[in-house]
This record gives C-alpha cells, sequence and structure tokens, in this order.
C-alpha cells in the first residue's frame, strides 16, 4: 500500500531543516578529513604507529557517522512522534485526546491524520458521528493519493452518507484505490463487476481483481475466488482451485468462507461429503453470528442431517438466525411455533415470526401468513390480507400459493366468483401433482364448459411464460 509520508505533511520548513542539517554534516566531515590527512609533524610519529592512525581515523569516521544517523533518526521521530501518540491514544480507547491530535496534524496537511479524522468522525469515535465531516477529511486526503481515503470517500458516494448519492462518483474513487494495490478496494470493485452493479457484468475483470486482492491475503477475495472457480464464473469450473482459495480464507478464520466450504461438504463438490466436516464449519461460522450458519445448524438438527434429531435444538440455532433477520429461519421457527415442535404451540408467536419472513419477500412464508389469514389463527380472520399475501407468493411461483388462490376465485372469497381464473391458477397449483391443488382442479372443472376449460388453460400457458408475474 502507498501511503503520504508523514514527513511530507509539515511542508517546506521541514525541508529546509532537513537541508540544514545535511549541510552541517557534510562540513563537518569535509573539516574532519582535511584534518585526518593533514601532514604529521615528526614529534607527532615518534610515538603513533600507522596502525594506531588508521584507527585514530576509523574512530573519528564512525563518530561522524553516527552523528549523521543520530540527526535523521532525531528528526523523523520528532515528527513522527504526533502520529504514534495519536494512534496510541486511540488504541487506549482516548478518543478525545487522539482527535485532538489528529485534528492538529491534518490542519497542517497530513493525509494519514486527515484519513484517521475522518473515520473518528464518521464512527462518533471522540466526536459527535457526522458523515459529512467524515467526507470533508476523506477527500483533503484522498487528494494527497492516500488509497485507504479513496476507498473510504468512494464508499460514502455509494451509500450516500455525508455527502449526496452518487454511484459514478464512488466507482471513481474505489477504482483510484484498486490501481494503488488497496486490497479492499480490489475486492469491492471486482464485487461490482461480479454482480453487474454501477458496472456492467464482467466476471473476468471481477476474476482478475479477486485474483490481485487474494493474493495480498485479503480472505474475503480469497472466498470470493474460490467460488469464481467454483461456479466457472469467468474462467473454467475448477474445484481444486475454488477449494484451495476457500480454504485459505477459512484458515483466516473468514466466516462466509467457513459456511461455503460447509455447504460443499454437505452437497460433496469438491470435497468428499460429510455432515460431521459440515457440521464443524458451520459452527465455527455460526460463532462469529453469521446467520446463514445458524440457519443450516437448524436445519441439521430438525432433519437429524450428521445429528440425532432434536427440536428444540433446531428452534434454538433458528431464533438466533432469525434475531439478526434471515427470513427462511424466521419462517422455520415461526412454523415450529404453529406446529408446536420444539417450542410450546403458539399461534401469535407463529405469526409474529411467519409475518416477518413474509415482509422479506419469503415466498413460503406468504403463502402461510395468507393461510393465517384465511382461517384466523394467530391473526383476525381476514379475506383481503389473505388474497393479497397469496397473490404475492403465487407471483414467486408458489404453487400452494397458486392452488389457494384458485380456491378463493372459486368460492369467492374476497372476490368474484370466477371459474375460468380458478382453474387457471389451480392447474398452475397442480403443476406438482400436489393432491390438494388436483382435488380443487378436479372440482373447478365440474363447474366449467369445455370453451371456459380451454380458456383457463391457455391463461395457465400464458402466466407461466411471463414467470406468473401479472397473471391476477
Amino acid at each position: 500500500m502507498i501511503f503520504t509520508s508523514h514527513y511530507e505533511s509539515f511542508g517546506n520548513s521541514l525541508f529546509a531543516a532537513g537541508l540544514l542539517i545535511i549541510f552541517f554534516v557534510v562540513i563537518l566531515l569535509a573539516f574532519h578529513f582535511w584534518t585526518s590527512y593533514k601532514p604529521l609533524k615528526a614529534a607527532d610519529n615518534y610515538w603513533r604507529s600507522p596502525t594506531m592512525i588508521r584507527k585514530q581515523r576509523l574512530r573519528r569516521v564512525t563518530f561522524v557517522f553516527a552523528c549523521v544517523v543520530h540527526s535523521i533518526f532525531s528528526l523523523g521521530v520528532a515528527f513522527a512522534g504526533p502520529l504514534e501518540v495519536a494512534s496510541d491514544a486511540y488504541d487506549r480507547g482516548d478518543y478525545v485526546a487522539a482527535v485532538k491530535t489528529y485534528q492538529s496534524l491534518a490542519a497542517r496537511g497530513n493525509a494519514e491524520a486527515q484519513y484517521n479524522l475522518g473515520v473518528m468522525y464518521a464512527n462518533g469515535q471522540g466526536v459527535p458521528k457526522n458523515y459529512a465531516e467524515a467526507v470533508k477529511w476523506y477527500r483533503l486526503s484522498a487528494a494527497q493519493r492516500n488509497p485507504d481515503a479513496q476507498f473510504n470517500l468512494g464508499g460514502k458516494y455509494l451509500l450516500g452518507q455525508g455527502i449526496a448519492q452518487d454511484k459514478q462518483e464512488g466507482l471513481k474513487w474505489i477504482r483510484m484505490a484498486a490501481s494503488s494495490g488497496h486490497a479492499r478496494a480490489q475486492v469491492t470493485l471486482g464485487a461490482m463487476y461480479e454482480e453487474g452493479k454501477v458496472v456492467s457484468q464482467d466476471y473476468r475483470t471481477a476474476l482478475k481483481l479477486y485474483s490481485q486482492s487474494a493474493k495480498q491475503g485479503n480472505s474475503d477475495a480469497q472466498m470470493k475466488l474460490g467460488l469464481m472457480y467454483f461456479h466457472g464464473y469467468g474462467r473454467v469450473q475448477n474445484y481444486q482451485e475454488a477449494i484451495k482459495w476457500i480454504q485459505l480464507s477459512v484458515a483466516q478464520g473468514n466466516a462466509e468462507a467457513q459456511f461455503n466450504l460447509g455447504k460443499m461438504y454437505i452437497m460433496g463438490d469438491g470435497v468428499k461429503h460429510s455432515f460431521t466436516e459440515a457440521l464443524k464449519l458451520f459452527r465455527l461460522s455460526a460463532d462469529q453470528r453469521f446467520p446463514d450458519a445458524q440457519y443450516y445448524i437448524g436445519s441439521m438438527y430438525m432433519d437429524g442431517l450428521g445429528v440425532a434429531q432434536d427440536y428444540t435444538e433446531a428452534a434454538k440455532w433458528y431464533r438466533l438466525a432469525a434475531e439478526q433477520g434471515h427470513a427462511r429461519a424466521q419462517h422455520n421457527l415461526g412454523s415450529m411455533y404453529f406446529d408446536g415442535k420444539g417450542v410450546a404451540q403458539d399461534y401469535s408467536e407463529a405469526y409474529k415470526w411467519i409475518r416477518q419472513a413474509a415482509m422479506q419477500g419469503e415466498a413460503y412464508a406468504q403463502t402461510d401468513i395468507g393461510v393465517m389469514y384465511y382461517s384466523g389463527k394467530g391473526t383476525k380472520k381476514n379475506y383481503d390480507e389473505a388474497l393479497k399475501w397469496y397473490r404475492l407468493a403465487a407471483a414467486q411461483g408458489n404453487e400452494a400459493a397458486q392452488s389457494n388462490l384458485g380456491g378463493m376465485y372459486f368460492k369467492g372469497h374476497a372476490v368474484a366468483t370466477n371459474y375460468v381464473r380458478a382453474l387457471m391458477w389451480s392447474i398452475l397449483g397442480a403443476a406438482s401433482g400436489d393432491e390438494g391443488a388436483v382435488r380443487t382442479r378436479n372440482d373447478v372443472e365440474k363447474k366449467m364448459t369445455p370453451q371456459q376449460i380451454s380458456e383457463s388453460k391457455q391463461m395457465a400457458r400464458e402466466c407461466k411464460l411471463r414467470a406468473f408475474k401479472g397473471c391476477d
């Protein structure tokens, strides 16, 4: 990483002082060698041998050299000291003292102090949190080519924190930091190319950036590079390379890498299938509060995969993930409350957790919350709400919701009775052979003419081609 030197921040006065010291040292050396090599009197040579004279000259040279080194070192310490003082204050939690020193140095143009002051404003350490002030100091430091400041400034532009959101400006600063070899900027820019955010999707460029960052030891980049090899993004799929890079990330304690390697052991992709190894890795990740790992551990206990089936333990792990906002964990925990598995049956708790998952767009949760509104379990019966949630889930292709939606059109609940739409949704819901959906489809057909049935089938085909969007 390239950082602005501490000494540069003190400007021309420091440079002039350095030149003055060097000038006097040169004069001193010249004087020394002039006196050392002038002709000696006979009386002087009487008691000093050539060897003794050479040793005396060597001592003088050594003494002068030591003076030069001491002068240079003292000059560096004199000006590097304040940054070290501020850093020590920060490390011991004395943020007010750290801010005071950084402010003094930053005002005199020290790039690293400007960056650190920006961080403290962004985090509210020693000063009230103020993103606008953080941006101000990041910008000053970034203008001096401090890659850390360039990276953070880019992040503020992307998020719109302390400044109007401008993704192109954010991209510009992150790209500048990445080109300086900043590992976090490289992995961030790589993710933008991988996901096609702000830039056009380009797996090859993403792979290149991840590789540059990974070779610097960045664990996130190692994990992402491994996944690129695993899925064959940007190059030919290579499980061996994938496992190599993910294991390097795991060795650094990266929670997401631990989770992903655990999933590979579950599936037996690139490694020998092992529930034991998977659970071991999931636990390492879960200990760092990684919600996906907590959810997977819950599912292993729920289904008895590699462990004895234990609903209580499953509910415990689902809860840990659910409390962090994990939608599938919220849905599963709610379902356990609904069924009374691992927890005492409680429809109100079931409604609470399932609704949270449904609000995040989890299709199964949207279907179940619709069922709860339809039946009045855990909440007041409300066909309009049931219809709303069934429609949301049906548009995501959830067959149970599609079948239930067909039932509402068939019975005229919250909508006018419409056999054509009832059959259309029942056909889609019965695609996987669900007995309830098939039964509803058959019941609806008995009420319809051949022409109506043909119309419903055509509507179902068209709806499927539109990926279930705009069908109702």
